[in-house]
Parts: structure tokens; C-alpha cells; sequence
């Protein structure tokens, strides 16, 4: 049974609130948020063969009904619906509390957030459209939107690397051919789209940058200059910027879009460590990076480290913060994994292993963080920000999710 209690706190817990975050943390499914329960089938925990722990509603929602097989998703394990077992050990557990607490009421907690949404506000943003899942998208790993037409990219490890859909969600085209030819996509990882509508993808398979048009066709394939390319953004006036997680380094290239040609490549920042998601203000000009640390000095057990490295247009540093900094401000362990930027210049970074996105504002010292989103997020990857909406990329159950406030929630424009 791999669900475990994990806070940041958690030796300095009370009776009571060891007991609350026992009832939080390991007798509720982590797909749905709904309490586990031995008196209604449908939620039952069930042991995955991974180890991972899910109600028998959630196995049959994410499974293949023909094939029986569903990934976890969590640890992307394929697993055998017909491999799954009853969690005795959470039922002897749940039953045992009940039992010793019979009158006690459960504790509340918002539906979405993994532990550190208990006590906040409710998010300003709430969950209007949904599409994808197992087989439109198949591990997607970065998203873009078309200028303000809504249309949004998804690169994903399916035949065709590209998926293009409309702002409702109806697929339009895919692209990018599994494959080794020119225009064809190994292991893409990221997209970024251009003022001028053409489509960025970084492959670290074919360690490469490949330029193509909203239709598909291939323009240009920039490589020979990278280590392993991971994150892609743009600037309002088109130019390339490219993390490469091996080499320590954001890239700047300059393309003529029209001739398919690279004018100029240069090396924007060269002492960065291990970074990956890039996000570009084309309002202010700055570009945000986010690096994966190899070490910490702190030690807070198994959570990841990540820093947060915010430049101006001249690729001065601007800001700086990391997660364990972020977490003295918030109370709430921060597992930053992605970064971008809203329509006013404000800096959002995903929690993909909290399932939250969060707002640190304009970045001042002062800045506490917000959260912005909590509910039926599994395991952000990617976000876009469009007018007053979000666009995430649920790389948990294969899925785009649309956000927006509650006044605007009956149509996405």
C-alpha cells in the first residue's frame, strides 16, 4: 500500500490532528476525494498491483473496458483491473476509528487539494470544461493556446505527437508522426505557440526544436546545439527561448518563419541547474524558468526542491524563491513543478504533486502565496492562462480541464 502520510509537520501534530490527517490523507480516494466506505461497493479501496490505492469506481472509470487495464495514475504503472484487491488493511483502519470516535464527524476538508487546501479559501476558479482521457491524449506532457481563438495544442505520446482541439474541446487535426523523418516527433515534451500562430516543439528524443504551422506542416528543425531540450516559450517578438536540462542553459533563437531559416542562435543564461518548464510575459517581457535542485541544504525528508528564477528582458535576474522559502510563506509544502504567466504579469506555478495552482502575484518579497485551483486536478503538467480562464493539462487522467470564474462558466470564448 504505497498511500502514506506526507506533511510537512507531521511530528508536531496533536492526537487529534494526527487523527484528522489520517482520515484526510489515507482513508479517501485520491482520484475522487470521496471517503472510502466497506458498505457501498463502488467504494471500497482497492489495491492496484503498483501498490497505489484507489475506490472501485475510479479503477473502472480510468480502465480500458475491453482491455481490462488501466495506468495508475500516480506512477504510471499499467495495471490489470483484474489484478486489483481489497484494501483490508484501510478498512480494518477506518472501521477502528469509527469505532473508538463513534459520534465524531469527519473532518472538512475542500473537495481537490491533497492535504494543503484544509483551512484556505475557496479557489476563485471553478472547473467548466473537461476533455481528453486514455486514447484522445496519451501521456501529454505540454499544452499551448492559439492567440485569443482558444484553440489549444497538447503534445502527448500518442501516434501523432501534436493534438489540436477546439476551445470546446472537439479535436480538430493531429500531427508529428512518431518517427525519425523530417517533421516527424520522436519524444516531444513541450509547445509553445508564436504571436505569429506557429507551433513550438521541443524533442528530446531527436534532441531538437521543430517549428511547424497550426495546419501541421513542418518549417524549420533547429538541433546540433542541444544537450536534451525540454521547456519552450516565446517572446512577443518570436523569439525561441528553450530550457536544456542537461546542459544547464535557456537558449534564444531567432527564426524567419517564412524562409524556414535560423538567423541566430545564442545562449541567453548559462548557469542554471537542471531546468525545465519556461514561460515568457509577452506583456512584460520577462521570462520565468523553473530548475529541479540535485541537493538541498534543508532536508525536509522526500519532497522535491525546485527554484523559481524570474528574468527581465535582458535576462537579468528579477526574482528568486524556491520551494522550501515558499513554504515558510504559505504553511503549505509547495512542490513546484511548473511556472506562467497571466494576462496582467502575474507568476502561477503548478503543484503537480499537491494537484493545486497557486498565484505569487507580482513577486514581491512580501508576496503570499494564493491558491487559485484545487478541485479535480490529479497531476497538473502544463497551464495556460487565456483571458480570464485557465487552461491545465491533467497529466493524472489524460485530460485538459478549463477554468474559469463562476459568472463566466456557461460559455469559453
Amino acid at each position: 500500500m504505497a498511500n502514506s502520510l506526507d506533511f510537512p509537520s507531521r511530528f508536531s501534530l496533536s492526537p487529534e490532528g494526527i487523527l484528522r490527517e489520517i482520515q484526510i490523507n489515507l482513508l479517501e480516494c485520491k482520484v475522487c476525494f470521496e471517503k472510502f466506505s466497506t458498505q457501498q461497493k463502488e467504494r471500497r479501496p482497492q489495491n492496484l498491483s503498483c501498490g497505489h490505492v484507489l475506490c472501485l469506481e475510479c479503477i473502472t472509470a480510468l480502465s480500458h473496458p475491453l482491455l481490462r487495464k488501466l495506468e495508475c495514475p500516480f506512477c504510471r504503472q499499467l495495471c490489470s483491473v483484474d489484478s486489483t484487491s481489497h484494501c483490508q488493511v484501510l478498512s480494518d483502519l477506518q472501521e477502528l476509528l469509527l469505532w473508538q470516535s463513534p459520534t465524531s464527524s469527519a473532518p472538512h476538508r475542500p473537495k481537490g487539494g491533497l492535504g494543503v487546501a484544509t483551512g484556505l479559501r475557496s479557489a476563485a476558479l471553478h472547473l467548466c470544461t473537461a476533455f481528453g482521457g486514455w486514447g484522445s491524449l496519451n501521456n501529454p506532457t505540454g499544452i499551448a493556446v492559439l492567440g485569443s481563438s482558444g484553440t489549444i495544442v497538447v503534445v502527448h505520446d500518442g501516434e501523432k505527437r501534436v493534438a489540436v482541439f477546439g476551445p470546446q474541446g472537439k479535436k480538430l487535426h493531429s500531427f508529428g508522426q512518431r518517427g525519425q523523418a523530417s517533421g516527424d516527433i520522436c519524444y516531444a515534451v513541450d509547445v509553445a505557440v508564436t504571436p505569429c500562430g506557429y507551433l513550438v516543439v521541443t524533442d528530446a528524443g531527436d534532441k531538437a526544436v521543430k517549428v511547424f504551422t497550426s495546419r501541421g506542416i513542418h518549417v524549420l528543425t533547429v538541433k546540433d546545439c542541444f544537450q536534451l531540450p525540454w521547456g519552450v516559450g516565446t517572446d512577443s517578438s518570436g523569439h525561441i527561448l528553450v530550457s536544456d536540462v542537461q546542459a544547464g542553459t535557456l537558449s534564444r533563437i531567432n527564426v524567419d518563419y517564412l524562409h524556414g531559416v535560423t538567423q541566430e542562435h545564442q545562449t541567453a543564461i548559462s548557469d542554471l541547474e537542471h531546468p525545465k518548464a519556461v514561460a515568457c510575459c509577452w506583456v512584460t517581457g520577462n521570462t520565468a524558468v523553473m530548475e529541479h535542485l540535485t541537493y538541498d541544504t534543508h532536508a525536509p525528508g522526500k519532497h522535491q526542491h525546485t527554484r523559481l528564477r524570474v528574468f527581465n528582458k535582458d535576462f537579468h535576474i528579477l526574482y528568486q524563491t524556491d520551494s522550501f522559502s515558499l513554504t515558510l510563506q504559505s504553511t503549505a509544502w509547495l512542490n513546484m513543478s511548473g511556472v506562467a504567466f497571466d494576462r496582467d504579469g502575474d507568476v502561477l506555478v503548478i503543484d503537480s504533486t499537491q494537484g493545486m495552482i497557486w498565484s505569487l502575484g507580482k513577486l514581491q518579497s512580501d508576496q503570499v502565496p494564493t491558491p487559485l485551483v484545487g478541485d479535480h486536478l490529479i497531476r497538473p503538467g502544463g497551464l495556460v492562462s487565456l483571458n480570464n480562464m485557465l487552461v491545465i493539462l491533467d497529466s493524472g487522467d489524460h485530460t485538459v480541464k478549463i477554468y474559469t470564474s463562476k459568472s463566466e462558466s456557461g460559455s469559453i470564448k
